[in-house]
């Protein structure tokens, strides 16, 4: 089964479950802009773009405060509590076995990490809208600037359902399976840091840009197995692979793509902002060898 639907599938499947009068899938908009930062006076980053348009019926969740805990120990953006999470989920009307969709703007690095933290804490069924907003109204679906009623859900997380690494974690994976940066060329290879007091990458990372797993429109790839070869990781495992970022966020990308085609990708949530806490671990520079 994808992890993915597209804009018309979503919008069919919506419509038909009205006919049928059953519950359609619950609609969780993740808008966030990745190079903005967060200010705590403003409020939520993508919460102005949910006001001005998202997808009927859809609820909106904050990635900085509500798919991550307070930057600090962990990183940047380290893992929620297992409450704020369930908080999210039944404010939203998630039962045990309710279908969720979520997405974002556009390339769905934030889509990404809310399916991949519902999933770790428990849900089964979590997809993302490919292309996220921008492709349903390509689709020339409608857009909404109501905001739906908090609803009552009795979902109960279970918090750890997807492995996850540590910094001890990855300094291991490095050196027996495949750990992937998925930063740009730049970041991994140390010529700048724009976010991080430290540059470089994990000694023994191979370098994956998540951008290079997207398509021009904002949607995933559609060679997604052609391009896994062209990395270069030589033959492994589904489960012998583990991602990181700047903070955990476009690594969720990277998984998702890896799940699209067989491949359980391990993440690494602290990522290169949990790294360099600690300035006795060590950082290489240099693009991947080959």
């Amino acid at each position: 089964m994808s992890h993915l639907v597209s804009a018309r599938d979503l919008s069919a499947e919506i419509e038909q479950d009205a006919e049928r009068q059953v519950e359609g899938p619950v609609l969780v908009d993740v808008q966030w802009r990745l190079s903005s930062g967060r200010s705590a006076s403003s409020g939520p980053i993508g919460r102005p773009d949910y006001d001005a348009g998202h997808l009927p019926g859809a609820f909106f969740v904050d990635l900085d405060t509500e798919l991550a805990g307070a930057p600090g120990e962990g990183g940047r953006h380290p893992l929620p509590e297992a409450s704020v999470v369930q908080e999210v989920l039944r404010r939203c009307g998630v039962g045990d076995g309710s279908r969720v969709v979520v997405y974002d703007g556009r390339e769905s690095f934030a889509a990404a990490r809310a399916w991949w933290v519902f999933r770790w804490a428990g849900l089964t069924d979590v997809r993302v809208l490919d292309g996220g907003l921008a492709a349903w109204q390509t689709a020339g679906l409608s857009v909404s600037t109501d905001e739906p009623q908090p609803r009552e859900g009795d979902v109960t997380v279970q918090p750890g359902s997807l492995p996850v690494l540590d910094a001890d974690g990855a300094a291991t994976w490095a050196r027996r399976a495949v750990l992937l940066d998925a930063r740009d060329p730049e970041r991994y290879s140390g010529e700048t840091e724009p976010l991080d007091p430290v540059a470089g990458h994990v000694p023994g990372a191979v370098n994956s840009p998540t951008r290079a797993w997207v398509a021009p429109d904002g949607t995933f790839r559609r060679d997604l197995a052609d391009h896994w070869a062209s990395v270069g990781p030589g033959t492994v495992g589904a489960d012998e692979v583990a991602v990181y970022c700047g903070s955990g966020v476009t690594a969720a990308h990277h998984a998702l793509a890896l799940a699209e085609i067989g491949v359980d990708a391990t993440l690494y949530p602290g990522s290169w902002s949990d790294w360099v806490r600690d300035p006795e671990r060590p950082v290489a520079t240099g693009p991947t060898p080959g």
